[in-house]
């Protein structure tokens, strides 16, 4: 009996696919749960998995196809369970290693990342160690690393975002190139658009084309910031498990600021302003195949810790390829860090249908004068574009200020005030 391969059903706010790239070719032998297909939606890259072992009798359609819920995809031809490893030595057959088995998924995602599978506790069936329980191993590995600049985007607005992510393989990869056209001996390269690319152009548009965007300026002297770190960098590490970075000082200044000016946090809809009583804040994260703006979900409730190891896992999964379209969808404000990548100034874009991003820049220590005095402090441009028609040129302003004070004297986040 043959087993169909469909579409799986796409989110709500999903409304068709492109069929980016076929894994296995018609005749393959394949193994339960291996990657097959790719598709690719505006906000993320989804994997199609074999739903049983046996061999891809039939592709049904080509690399390049719009698709949707449902829709066929190939045929399978099952086979005993027992005979595909042997027949099969190509297709992520499951090795033993000190945490068990690997899964398919969880092989490639192993080979990618060049991590000893030994070290990494199986949750599954006999030990078996699943693509989560490799991305939580990744989360976890990597969080320490990742806190002074969590992953970071561009100055450029996130695409409703959400944007991105994909499977281990393609996710963070471009487009081929298609070979060079010689022209008089000056070459030219057409590349079409990725879903992807082509949403956030779509979304950066909007934004400038609907909002009366501005952007106000100001600057941090982070001192102070510096020398908690500092003091604090190795208690907060063993308790935690996280370096104190960067971001999650930053996400609690902007919650703070938000809660005093409501309207930064609020969005347009229609004629009515729709103001949000929860601090769902997106942290802008820059991958290969574009920007995508992962949540955190009640950034008001979170510890410094919960941020910093939230960011993390989000910078590791945006590199793996497992970041879920429920974790890249909504958000209330956004902040973007161009500061990683040196920029010293920018006017960020804001991530439609929300009113305000703060851009972070790079700290450079520059002389200031402090009590009278000539000094040299660690200071850093902060950029807030709004939209001008529910947020006053005041209240940008404020916030900035707000922002500003609670950095520069980092009581006032523990306080409050």
């Amino acid at each position: 009996m043959t087993i169909e391969v469909h579409v799986p059903q796409l989110p709500e706010s999903v409304a068709d696919a492109t069929l980016v790239s076929w894994h296995k070719q018609a005749g393959d032998r394949v193994a339960r749960d291996e990657n097959l297909v790719d598709l690719e939606t505006d906000k993320v890259v989804l994997e199609v998995p074999a739903p049983a072992a046996g061999i891809l009798t039939e592709i049904k359609l080509g690399n390049g196809t719009t698709v949707t819920s449902g829709q066929l995809l190939a045929v399978i031809e099952p086979v005993a369970a027992e005979a595909t490893p042997a027949a099969a030595p190509n297709a992520a057959v499951a090795t033993d290693a000190g945490s068990g088995k690997l899964s398919p998924a969880a092989k490639r995602v192993v080979e990618e990342n060049k991590v000893d599978p030994g070290a990494i506790a199986g949750s599954g069936r006999d030990g078996r160690v699943s693509k989560s329980d490799v991305m939580n191993y990744l989360a976890a590995k990597d969080a320490p690393g990742a806190a002074n600049a969590p992953a970071v985007a561009v100055t450029a607005a996130p695409a409703t975002t959400a944007p991105a992510t994909t499977g281990p393989a393609t996710a963070l990869k471009g487009p081929a190139a298609p070979a060079s056209v010689a022209r008089g001996g000056r070459g030219e390269q057409r590349v079409p658009m990725t879903r992807l690319r082509a949403r956030i152009a779509e979304r950066m548009v909007q934004a400038q084309s609907t909002q009366a965007l501005l952007t106000s300026f100001n600057e941090v002297d982070l001192k102070a910031v510096n020398e908690l770190r500092a003091r604090y960098k190795d208690v907060f590490e063993k308790q935690s498990g996280v370096k104190l970075g960067f971001m999650s000082f930053f996400t609690k200044a902007c919650v703070e600021a938000l809660k005093k000016f409501p309207a930064v946090n609020a969005s347009v809809d229609g004629n009515d302003i729709v103001y949000h009583e929860y601090f769902d804040v997106g942290v802008a994260v820059s991958t290969d195949r574009g920007l995508i703006v992962p949540v955190l979900r009640d950034a008001d409730r979170q510890s410094f810790a919960d941020i910093e190891k939230s960011i993390a896992a989000f910078a590791a999964r945006a590199r793996a390829g497992s970041i879920t379209i429920e974790e890249l969808t909504g958000g209330t404000f956004t902040i973007t860090n161009g500061g990683v990548f040196g920029s010293l100034l920018s006017t960020p874009i804001v991530n439609s249908p929300q009113s305000a991003i703060l851009g972070m820049h790079k700290i450079q220590e520059r002389p200031v004068v402090v009590d009278g005095l000539i000094v040299v402090r660690p200071m850093m441009y902060l950029a807030l574009t709004y939209d001008h028609r529910i947020i006053d040129g005041r209240e940008a302003v404020q916030f900035l200020v707000t922002v500003k004070q609670c950095l520069e004297d980092p009581a006032r986040l523990v306080l409050g005030i």
